[in-house]
């Protein structure tokens, strides 16, 4: 029987903001290890493709040995089973996403008992940080220089945002 801790923290990451970050880099402080999913959502349309979320994600978090970037699709508690996890992180920036992830929590919970879900705050800098934010001031010129990892900013920038990216 295996004793280590293994927990998700799943999402699209779409940019990484430095919300995220802080999380995963807690988290790995809590858990033997921690999964950063990156979920494949046919629904949205990311400004980044998977294999440059990955990237990003990777290089970030390189120096944390026991952080994994990882990509899935399907059921959350699925994948938490098949890689045998225990725990499931959330982030939760404000009481607007308790009701929403509270929701999700006791589905994922009806769905596998055996799962757990943590939620953590982020650090009081990043309450109100997110990647929708993070992609609206940059196309309209504005500094994320503090929201988010500076090879996030370098590729946003790359990417040239105009209005019409924000529309689609």
């Amino acid at each position: 029987m295996n004793d280590e801790t293994l927990a998700i923290y799943p999402g699209t990451f779409d940019p990484l903001t430095n919300g995220h970050v802080d999380i995963i880099q807690r988290g790995s402080r809590l858990f033997d290890r921690i999964v950063v999913g990156i979920l494949l959502n046919v629904e949205k349309s990311p400004l980044f493709t998977v294999s440059e979320r990955v990237e990003i994600a990777r290089e970030v978090f390189g120096p944390y040995p026991n952080v994994e970037v990882d990509t899935f699709d399907g059921l959350l508690v699925e994948y938490a089973r098949h890689k045998g996890a225990g725990v499931i992180v959330r982030g939760l920036r404000a009481i607007s996403d308790f009701e929403y992830e509270m929701q999700m929590a006791l589905m994922n919970r009806h769905l596998n008992p055996e799962v757990e879900t943590v939620f953590m705050m982020p650090a009081e800098p990043y309450t109100y940080v997110s990647s929708r934010l993070v992609k609206e001031v940059v196309a309209l010129g504005g500094s994320v220089t503090t929201l988010v990892p500076s090879i996030v900013e370098d590729r946003l920038r790359d990417k040239k945002l105009g209005r019409e990216t924000l529309r689609a």
